[in-house]
Formats: C-alpha cells, sequence, structure tokens
C-alpha cells in the first residue's frame, strides 16, 4: 500500500523531473566555454584536472599550462604528462617566496603564455587548463590586455579553465561558468604537510 509520505515524494519528484527535463530540452547550443575555479579553497586545480580526465575519455587532446608553482612535483604532471594527447607545460618555477626574484618569474610567467597562447589558436586541442593564472594578473605579470584576446579569439569548440585564487572581475565576467571554492578547514594549519595523491 502506498503510504500518504511515498505519494508526496512521487509528487516532488514528478515535479522536480519536469523541470529538469524542460531546462535540458532548452540547452541545445554547444559551443567552447571559458570556465573559472577560484576562491581560498583546496580543490581548484584537481577540478582542472578532473576535467583533463573527462577530456580524454572521450578521445580528445587537453594542454595544461601550470604556471607559478610549476616546479613542484605532482601526481597530476607524473600520470598526464606521458599521455600522447596531453600537453604538459611547466611555466614557473615555484611560488614567489620560494623563487624570490620577480624578473625571474615574469619571464618564466611570459615564457609560459607564449607556449599557451598556440594551443588556445590550434582547434585540436579540445581544453586548455591555465593553472594559477589568476596570480600573473594579480601580480602584474601580464596584462588582461594581452590574456583576454588570445582566449576570446580561440576555435570555437575549444573550452578554456582558468585557477586560481582572487580571479579578477574581468575574468569572473568573461566567463561562462564561475566556482569560488571556499576554505573551511585544511589539514595544514593542524600541522599535517602536503600528502602524495591528495595535495600533490
Amino acid at each position: 500500500m502506498t503510504t500518504e509520505a511515498d505519494a508526496a515524494h512521487r509528487e516532488r519528484t514528478r515535479k522536480h523531473k519536469a523541470v529538469v527535463d524542460a531546462k535540458i530540452a532548452a540547452a541545445q547550443r554547444d559551443r567552447g566555454l571559458l570556465l573559472v575555479l577560484t576562491g581560498n579553497g583546496k580543490g581548484k586545480s584537481s577540478s582542472a584536472f578532473g576535467m583533463v580526465a573527462r577530456t580524454l575519455g572521450y578521445g580528445r587532446k587537453a594542454a595544461v599550462f601550470q604556471f607559478i608553482k610549476g616546479a613542484e612535483n605532482v601526481g597530476e604532471r607524473a600520470f598526464f604528462s606521458s599521455h600522447p594527447d596531453v600537453i604538459w607545460e611547466k611555466c614557473g618555477e615555484g611560488f614567489t617566496w620560494e623563487t624570490q626574484d620577480r624578473t625571474r618569474d615574469i619571464a618564466a610567467a611570459r615564457a609560459g603564455w607564449e607556449k599557451a597562447k598556440a594551443a588556445l589558436s590550434n582547434p585540436a586541442i579540445s581544453l586548455v587548463v591555465l593553472d594559477e593564472l589568476t596570480y600573473l594578473v594579480t601580480y602584474r605579470y601580464l596584462g588582461l590586455d594581452e590574456i583576454m584576446p588570445a582566449i576570446e579569439a580561440r576555435p570555437e569548440m575549444q573550452h578554456v579553465v582558468i585557477t586560481g585564487r582572487a580571479a579578477d572581475e574581468a575574468l569572473i565576467a568573461a566567463a561562462d561558468t564561475v566556482s569560488a571554492i571556499r576554505d573551511v578547514k585544511h589539514a595544514f594549519r593542524d600541522g599535517v604537510r602536503a600528502q602524495e595523491g591528495i595535495d600533490r
């Protein structure tokens, strides 16, 4: 026998399905997206690398440009950089407090950006990840007047993911999808160092 709670649940989910189905039916266009993953929480780069895995799962090509923290040895690079359909470029020499050399940091960022621009003009690459690009804007290593034209002129079906804290309002305004990842709690503040497979 159907209980009153079961009937109410069925009616709620029926209405919900109708709303979702209508939204799916209305979304019929395909085009390359610009996604910005920002905020002070953990997981921005990890989310972007999940999209790299998805892209490869469909037999498409991806390119990753790791700015700022490019000097670190990370598990994602160890896994993806040997994949034939992934371009992986280290475009930084470490966090600024490690290098302590602004001129060198700017040179590394600009050299990496030149490589990224080539990927942004290549229609064979389905996904371009610009990891930690927000810092290049914040630190004034690159201007938005240099970055945005290449992103806006990219191939129609190419997706771009930008990660990093404190994304500039112009990047947020230009993006199709923006996620702000909030830091609630982190093991590092309790004295736990970065763990392989989790943090690096």
